[in-house]
């Protein structure tokens, strides 16, 4: 039986609803005061993974309203600039990222933006699923890639290695070709 492939992996078979961390009022995880939410489960499984314990399905706490209505709370705060979806793999549990991108649409328009960080490459997520499709297009900046421990450098801003891009997903939806995000990527 051949290994499956990242187009081959659907969010539904794989995801159980659960948030490894929320960590509301940081500076790391993208651009301003963020909000952010670490899904759980992972099946890249890249070599050197800051994070690996999260690539389990099974960690951490199932998803809540209550959760939901403590980062809406927070994502309130004036001084909060957005969302950044992790993990884990965000497009590997579209359910929960989905419905958590949706509302901040839906309450923000947007005013407050939404990151994530992903382990497929751009160009992949181009043929993937409807889900993952949706999410991306509620998506404000993305990090892509793999992390490759050949490739660690960690003078780069907000990439832990140098094939990993920052992209501006709005701009590169428009267009129709991936357009690297303009503030600060060097």
């Amino acid at each position: 039986m051949k290994n499956p492939q990242p187009q081959e992996w659907l969010a539904e078979k794989y995801s159980k609803d659960k948030v490894a961390d929320y960590k509301p009022f940081n500076f790391v995880d993208g651009e301003g005061v963020r909000c952010s939410i670490y899904l759980s489960g992972c099946l890249f499984a890249c070599e050197g993974c800051y994070n690996k314990i999260v690539q389990n399905f099974d960690y951490g706490i199932a998803y809540t309203d209550e959760l939901e209505e403590q980062i809406m709370a927070d994502l309130r705060q004036p001084y909060v600039q957005g969302l950044t979806l992790l993990g884990g793999e965000p497009f590997l549990n579209t359910k929960v990222a989905l419905r958590l991108a949706q509302r901040i649409r839906a309450e923000f328009g947007r005013t407050k933006d939404i990151w994530g960080w992903t382990g497929y490459y751009w160009d992949e997520l181009a043929g993937e699923s409807e889900d993952k499709q949706e999410l991306l297009r509620l998506m404000d900046v993305l990090v892509d890639g793999r992390f490759e421990l050949s490739k660690r450098d960690l003078t780069l801003k907000f990439r832990g290695s140098s094939n990993q891009t920052i992209i501006d997903v709005q701009k590169s939806l428009e267009v129709g070709e991936k357009v690297l995000w303009a503030n600060g990527y060097e």
